[in-house]
């Protein structure tokens, strides 16, 4: 293991940071135990000459825990699935998903 694998495990194994989760490819299945990290921004859209804000759950999931994540895939947290909106994004290394999730 790198450096840099080294510290993102520590980053996401961190009890503050990092949340257990199942993930469940094509939205079933018996699920796959994986580390995220989950984020709450606001998000602001224009629509017209509207500004709308509007509530976002991201979730940042390392590539190697979830080799194939797409969209529609479940992701339970604390007992509250969720759905992968939209295609995930890897980062520019390719090491981590970012994910926006939508509750079921």
């Amino acid at each position: 293991m790198g450096a840099t694998d080294a510290a993102l495990a520590a980053l996401f194994a961190n009890p503050v940071m990092g949340k257990a989760a199942t993930w469940f490819p094509g939205g079933a299945g018996s699920g796959h135990s994986l580390r995220l990290i989950l984020r709450s921004p606001d998000t602001v859209t224009g629509f017209g000459a509207a500004r709308v804000w509007s509530e976002t759950v991201v979730a940042d999931i390392r590539v190697g825990e979830a080799p194939g994540l797409a969209t529609g895939d479940r992701i339970d947290i604390d007992g509250v699935f969720y759905t992968v909106q939209g295609e995930p994004v890897r980062d520019r290394e390719r090491l981590i998903w970012t994910v926006e999730l939508v509750p079921l």
